[in-house]
């Protein structure tokens, strides 16, 4: 009798702890369901905060030019900007375009300026061949004083005074230092003057110039030191 009592006490006793041992297995799964949910809950939350939290700081650390740069890029900014760049390029190319034509005025009024002064040079090259024959006649008349002299004298006087109105200007050259550049020595001769040597002695026929432009070499003696 004591037996079954003891033994209907054991079984008791564990169907008791069955009952403790499954109410806490639900008591756990559902704290860990609650807990589960939570943790999700919490984690978009600070998921959500950490973005705010970015945007906030970006915010606040924005460049202070952020703005003006947004009103940089307006449509009218631009186009302003546009026009401005294209002004200072046409204002570019309208001096250099005045440059140009200020000095093609100036080179195409020298080229005619020359072409003038030099338009008879031919001519006047034809011509010096006559100046020189006329000189040497008179040269020979020198001692000769009749109406004929007179008149040849009159008639070069005018050619001479003609030619020099367009230009022309004989050569000074006796005294002077012997020249390549105007000068052609016809030959040397000895002279008794130190000074003399590499000096044009004598002129054989006058060099010219056509408004300032030789036109004509000199024909020259040139002195040398007597040996």
């Amino acid at each position: 009798m004591d037996k079954n009592h003891e033994q209907t006490e054991k079984d008791n006793l564990k169907d008791r702890v069955e009952d403790i041992k499954n109410t806490v297995s639900e008591k756990a799964e559902e704290f860990a369901k609650d807990a589960k949910g939570k943790a999700e809950t919490f984690a978009g939350k600070t998921l959500d905060g950490v973005e705010k939290l970015i945007n906030d700081v970006f915010k606040k650390n924005k460049p202070e030019d952020a703005e003006f740069e947004e009103e940089a890029i307006d449509p009218k900014d631009v186009a302003i900007a546009d026009l401005k760049k294209e002004m200072d390029e046409l204002r570019d190319k309208y001096v250099r375009m005045y440059a140009d034509f200020d000095n093609y005025k100036k080179r195409t009024a020298k080229e005619r300026f020359e072409l003038i002064q030099t338009a008879s040079k031919d001519l006047i090259k034809e011509l010096l061949p006559v100046v020189d024959d006329f000189e040497r006649a008179l040269k020979a008349l020198e001692s000769d004083n009749s109406e004929a002299k007179n008149g040849m004298q009159l008639i070069y006087n005018k050619l001479v005074n003609n030619l020099a109105a367009k230009g022309l200007t004989a050569m000074e050259t006796v005294g002077k230092d012997f020249d390549v550049d105007v000068h052609e020595a016809i030959t040397e001769i000895p002279v008794t003057d130190p000074q003399q040597a590499g000096k044009v002695v004598n002129e054989v026929e006058k060099g010219y110039y056509l408004n300032g432009k030789l036109i004509r070499f000199a024909k020259v003696i040139v002195g040398k030191k007597a040996e």
